[in-house]
């Protein structure tokens, strides 16, 4: 079975928190009911859209084992107007505190037409934003955030759109659907 899900902003990506009893967070368990299956990869708390889940461990490692190279399409609404010369950093991929990244494809784009975030981006008049489509194939933890910091873009808004073949076009925040 595989399941895609659009996990909503504030959403850990986990079925229980057995570390926070006394302020329970959403967890993947408020929007999935279906019995044994688990995410293949994750996805931050603070990010939002696709994630897959499965019962079938050999696909869970073919989606998610960085050796399979599955590319992984973000959406990502950053601080600041990118110049070419910082979207070519991220071309050649770029050296972070655990390492090098394999190099990205990245392109500008015109804002999106997504769900709205709740709770909602800050806006900043003064502070100028844009929109990147931006494809790795890894997946490090808050690896997109911090390539984008790196070069001088700080992230305020993240969207996995897709995993390989796999989008989350046409599912709301919180739905679901079973391949």
């Amino acid at each position: 079975m595989l399941i895609l899900l659009n996990k909503p902003y504030g959403v850990l990506s986990q079925f229980t928190d057995k570390g926070n009893a006394d302020s329970p967070r959403a967890t993947l368990s408020d929007y999935v009911e279906v019995p044994r299956v688990y995410p293949a990869g994750r996805l931050d708390r603070d990010s939002e859209g696709l994630l897959l889940l499965t019962d079938d461990g050999a696909l869970q490692a073919r989606i998610a084992h960085p050796k399979f190279r599955k590319p992984k399409t973000y959406l990502v609404q950053v601080e600041g107007d990118p110049t070419d010369d910082q979207l070519a950093q991220l071309r050649r991929g770029v050296t972070l505190n655990d390492g090098p990244t394999r190099p990205a494809t990245v392109r500008r784009l015109p804002p999106p037409d997504l769900w709205p975030r709740v709770p909602p981006v800050r806006f900043r008049k003064s502070v100028s934003d844009a929109w990147l489509e931006l494809t790795i194939t890894e997946g490090r933890n808050r690896q997109v955030r911090r390539m984008t910091a790196h070069v001088g873009l700080p992230c305020l808004r993240l969207v996995r759109w897709s995993i390989g073949d796999w989008s989350v076009a046409g599912l709301a925040p919180g739905e679901w659907r079973a391949l």
